[in-house]
């Protein structure tokens, strides 16, 4: 079965999940920065970010690259390892628009390792694989 583990931590992974591409539609960092750990690992198609303060200033930089980003996810799999450790698989779909006017949509595909602490799940490592770019 895709998604283990209780229906409270469940939901609760899928409002992390929630919150990250809200926070990107919003373009809000702190929103963002809320739902990494502190020593989380983003790795962007093989470019690996280390810790919450760089995660955000890589993601900062990024986005001067867009004038438009809407972001969507859909959870694939989520599953409950240990009462304090899980995995998801996360679909994402972008709609960008560059800062040249030309747009992009984008299909990626997140592996992600999730950590509860202090009874909230967070993102300890997101490995985003590219499926298409358009």
């Amino acid at each position: 079965m895709a998604f283990e583990g209780s229906v409270e931590d469940r939901l609760s992974i899928r409002e992390l999940i929630e919150a990250y591409s809200d926070a990107v539609f919003r373009r809000d960092e702190a929103a963002l920065a809320a739902t990494w750990t502190d020593d989380g690992v983003w790795n962007l198609v093989g470019t690996e970010v280390v810790g919450k303060a760089n995660i955000v200033a890589a993601w900062r930089q990024a986005m001067k690259e867009y004038t438009f980003t809407a972001f969507f996810s859909v959870p694939g799999d989520i599953r409950v390892v240990t009462r304090d450790c899980g995995t998801a698989r996360v679909y994402a779909s972008e709609y960008l628009v560059q800062a040249d006017g030309r747009i992009r949509h984008v299909i990626g595909q997140y592996n992600d390792s999730l950590f509860k602490s202090r009874g909230r799940w967070l993102f300890r490592r997101r490995i985003y694989h590219l499926l298409r770019d358009e």
